[in-house]
């Protein structure tokens, strides 16, 4: 007999229904969180059984746990499900027994899970990328301890001059033991950004995805590593737009009859992916390609509106570059 599970998974517990092929619901329970706890539920259900869960805080062990003792996982599309399912009674019961549902009756809007490697090299890069953002927040606290006391100088505060000039500078004692502390923080941070670099440096060598996408104005090899890590397996995109619909930076339409409304870009998707690109706008919009495309329009529109235009066009090559690359077998993405 066919079984169809749905997961209403939280930060602690979860619950668990089963339907079968008829849609009777079998079981409906909830459980803490665990290899252990949801095997007692599903362990004995057979081996292929298709299990739906919305894609909530920390579900990553769940498609492990689920892979691993053969179960085939399926990750729900959080926003699309609500449209979908929504209904006057909505609980812990009533949400795990809809996922089920809709799984049967193949109606479940769903989400791509990425493979356990592009898993991890996201991870990596986001905690470089958080490590950095860090150091820039301890930097510019810095300079507003400076500020306060009117001190400047023309060359920049942490190169090797920079900080015999702060050692130097005559300082209340509060403030000599903000900025202290804040510059042995930030050479704590070094260590570990200066070995995140050497490691994904090492990793993007060889990378024929990594090399295609550094020939885009404003792409280095760690912006590259993360345009792969984030958009992972490229062919699930059947054109460019819809790749850029995907990360966000499409406008939103609103059309009734011959009314048609186009308001400011989704912001749905990856926020990484956005912000990487964004980055890297930043410098391709001075360069050849895109100088005229980007003064046209922030003449028309607005440079913020301009520079996410650029944002686009960069994530459009990409994917064009991304197609024309063959996967190879130890990189070979499963969708």
């Amino acid at each position: 007999m066919s079984v169809y599970v749905g997961i209403d998974m939280h930060r602690k517990r979860s619950q668990i229904a089963v339907v079968d092929h008829d849609g009777a619901v079998r079981m409906n329970r909830n459980v803490l969180n665990g290899v252990k706890p949801v095997l007692s539920v599903i362990g004995d259900l057979p081996i292929g059984a298709p299990v739906a869960f919305e894609a909530a805080y920390g579900w990553g062990w769940l498609v492990q746990l689920l892979e691993d003792y053969g179960f085939e996982p399926h990750l729900v599309h959080p926003l699309r499900c609500k449209a979908i399912a929504s209904a006057r009674l909505k609980n812990d019961k009533v949400d795990a027994a809809t996922l089920a549902q809709l799984l049967r009756a193949d109606l479940l809007p769903e989400a791509w899970i990425a493979p356990l490697q592009v898993r991890q090299q996201r991870a990596l890069l986001r905690h470089r990328c958080q490590l950095v953002r860090l150091r820039t927040l301890l930097r510019n606290r810095i300079h507003a301890v400076l500020a306060d006391h009117g001190c400047d100088r023309p060359g920049g505060y942490f190169t090797a001059p920079g900080r015999v000039w702060l050692d130097g500078l005559d300082l209340p004692d509060a403030s000599r033991r903000v900025v202290d502390d804040l510059l042995a923080l930030m050479d704590a941070l070094k260590e570990p950004i200066d070995a995140l670099d050497r490691q994904l440096l090492a990793q993007a060598r060889g990378d024929p995805r990594v090399a295609a996408l550094t020939r885009l104005p404003g792409v280095g090899t760690l912006t590259a590593l993360m345009i792969v890590a984030e958009v992972g397996d490229v062919s699930r995109f059947p054109s460019a737009r819809k790749l850029a619909a995907w990360a966000g930076l499409t406008p939103t339409v609103r059309a009734s009859d011959l009314t048609v409304r186009h308001g400011h870009i989704s912001k749905q998707g990856s926020d990484w992916l956005r912000w990487i690109l964004c980055e890297a706008a930043q410098t391709a919009k001075r360069s050849p390609e895109f100088a005229v495309a980007y003064q046209r329009l922030a003449h028309r529109r607005g440079k913020k509106i301009a520079t996410i235009a650029i944002a686009r066009r960069l994530l459009t090559r990409a994917y064009h570059l991304l197609q024309a690359v063959p996967a190879r077998p130890d990189r070979q993405e499963v969708r």
